[in-house]
């Protein structure tokens, strides 16, 4: 297609402008474009899904490292601490690092150094303050505690709205929790093609358990091989039980050898890259403390 003309008329200029959504012709205005969309639509369809799996598919960010030490954040969610004091989010390696060591009987914010020991109430208020400033993992934390009704009374459509304004602002997990709303109907009506938009949204910006769930969407409709490529990449990244179903489609021949070992040493690169004595002597205390509660 020649690219210096309009598609429709065939005139030529400087102010032809490309289709938006396959960016394979140009035109003169938007009658020109309306009048050329039975011929295009087609052709123009394919393109866009084309670009679109171009960006899906494409390999994400990692996810970012711990603002103490440095190493790259978990992907478990229990491994994580959001501090509402400095907006930081930390490793529990780090987050209970001076609790462990008994280096001081308060807890603070090993980040800023802000009192860490507060009531219930004033963790919430933290919250809502940070939510003043635009702060959209503060939004998807409030948004998580409405709707479990952790230390708030349980309110779906407040949460469904923080977590709305937290994925406007790029939060991806909470465009990861909102297509898990959406594809088990709850809070809202069922809809698995907008749980799809929301869990894509989030598998590019690097969420893996969104990349995880869209390969489990297309496993279950029989397109293995888009399934496995969305098990790769978040396997690649640390997943677990991405991991899995690589090792299934190795041995069901969906995944072939080569895959599967690249698969397998990214996957205990990233490991070793989120490990560390000091987050495991953290989880050992967790489940210490636990037990005796």
């Amino acid at each position: 297609m020649d690219m210096s003309k309009c598609a429709a008329c065939g005139k030529g200029g400087a102010g032809l402008k490309a289709c938006t959504a396959c960016k394979l012709v140009k035109y003169c205005n938007v009658t020109c474009q309306k009048a050329h969309r039975p011929k295009h639509k087609k052709e123009c369809k394919k393109r866009a899904a084309e670009i679109f799996d171009e960006a899906l598919f494409k390999t994400p960010p990692p996810n970012e490292d711990c603002p103490i030490c440095f190493l790259r954040l978990p992907l478990d969610e229990a491994e994580l601490q959001y501090k509402s004091c400095c907006g930081k989010i930390i490793c529990i390696g780090c987050g209970y690092a001076t609790v462990i060591a008994r280096l001081s009987a308060e807890e603070i914010c090993p980040f800023c150094r802000f009192p860490g020991d507060i009531s219930n109430e004033e963790g919430i208020e933290r919250l809502k303050k940070r939510i003043t400033t635009r702060d959209a993992v503060a939004m998807h934390t409030l948004g998580c505690r409405y709707s479990d009704g952790d230390g708030v009374p349980q309110d779906s459509n407040k949460a469904l709205e923080l977590l709305h304004r937290a994925a406007k602002l790029g939060c991806i997990k909470s465009h990861c929790e909102i297509g898990l709303m959406y594809f088990n109907g709850e809070v809202v009506v069922k809809d698995e093609k907008k749980a799809k938009y929301h869990w894509e949204r989030a598998a590019m910006g690097g969420c893996e358990t969104s990349r995880y769930n869209l390969g489990a969407v297309e496993e279950e409709v029989g397109n293995m091989n888009r399934a496995m490529k969305h098990f790769m990449i978040s396997a690649g990244f640390g997943h677990d039980s991405s991991l899995k179903e690589i090792q299934n489609g190795f041995s069901d021949g969906h995944v072939t050898k080569d895959d599967f070992e690249k698969t397998l040493r990214a996957h205990k690169e990233s490991k070793d890259e989120m490990q560390s004595d000091q987050r495991d002597a953290a989880w050992q205390f967790l489940q210490r403390t636990r037990l005796h509660q």
